[in-house]
């Protein structure tokens, strides 16, 4: 995919969505082009080491090592896999599988973090949307948690 491409893939996900032109450039720019036929595995259970946008096609995440059964979700593109992972080392336990020939762009955990260092003001606007989703998440919890 083209770069303005790129660019205009990554608008189209609310963490991407505010950061700086120049910001997006260059993740663009830096990131991995990945292709997956029908069945691949792009990822799998362990410490994840980036995310993974996925510019076409279809993957299934599934909650064992093994895809078997249904898939706990359908990700179609333009979806991210390991938003966290590209702040943070996380854990992820399960597997996602492509369910069609499939493009993405891996986006390396330490590619990214030199993106924010580069743009401060791009990494505040991800921390403020990331917070804001962690704050929506313990807002839906708070019943449940209340509940016991």
């Amino acid at each position: 995919m083209a770069l303005e491409g790129d660019i205009r893939l990554f608008r189209e996900l609310s963490v991407f969505r505010h950061l700086e032109p120049d910001a997006l450039r260059l993740l663009a720019f830096s990131g991995e082009q990945k292709f997956y036929a029908a069945g691949d595995v792009v990822a799998m259970s362990g410490r994840l080491g980036g995310g993974t946008l996925l510019s076409a096609g279809t993957l299934a995440v599934f909650p064992g090592p093994e895809p078997e059964g249904d898939p706990v979700k359908i990700l179609r593109a333009p979806a991210l896999v390991g938003e966290l992972a590209m702040i943070a080392p996380i854990e992820f336990e399960g597997c996602v599988y492509a369910c069609e020939e499939c493009a993405a762009l891996y986006l390396p955990r330490d590619t990214f973090r030199r993106v924010l260092q580069e743009y401060p003001r791009s990494a505040a606007r991800i921390r403020e949307t990331l917070n804001e989703r962690l704050s929506d998440l313990a807002r839906l919890l708070a019943p449940l948690q209340a509940a016991h």
